[in-house]
């Protein structure tokens, strides 16, 4: 049985609003990440830009979400070339529906943060397929697979 995610809005890079009610119909996927123009999260979203246009032929926007504000999110987007919105979720509005807070240790210290995880989001809103404690390398075309066979 799929979950299905209270409807939400938040900030969007391009000083755009992100409402999932908007997207009842579209199918979708949202990929989480700790922070902007970072190496992990850097080739994550490369990897997703470079298959952009295949998710696109499949049917699915891709959205990209983390903490950091619009005005990162914007210079990420510039400076990568990625043809996809970046979700500012500085509330954590979003990380909390997902529940993709997680304690983790940076250099010995215990801090909460964004767990790489991604989501395919369904025309109803509902959770299709999920990844959590994701690896980057490779990720972005097993979440195209997945995407393909869906349908």
């Amino acid at each position: 049985m799929s979950q299905i995610i209270p409807d939400f809005e938040v900030a969007a890079s391009g000083n755009q609003r992100f409402s999932s009610a908007a997207f009842k119909g579209h199918p979708y996927v949202l990929y989480f990440y700790p922070k902007d123009d970072t190496p992990g999260c850097t080739i994550e979203g490369t990897q997703f830009r470079d298959l952009h246009q295949e998710f696109k032929n499949a049917g699915y926007m891709i959205f990209g979400v983390s903490r950091d504000s619009v005005a990162s999110h914007d210079k990420f987007k510039a400076k990568m070339g990625f043809p996809f919105d970046l979700l500012s979720d500085k509330d954590e509005v979003m990380c909390k529906l997902f529940d993709v807070i997680k304690e983790k240790n940076m250099y010995g210290k215990k801090v909460f943060g964004i767990e790489r995880s991604t989501f395919i989001m369904g025309r109803h809103g509902e959770i299709v397929r999920e990844w959590r404690a994701v690896k980057v390398d490779g990720h972005a075309a097993d979440v195209l697979a997945a995407v393909k066979s869906i349908g």
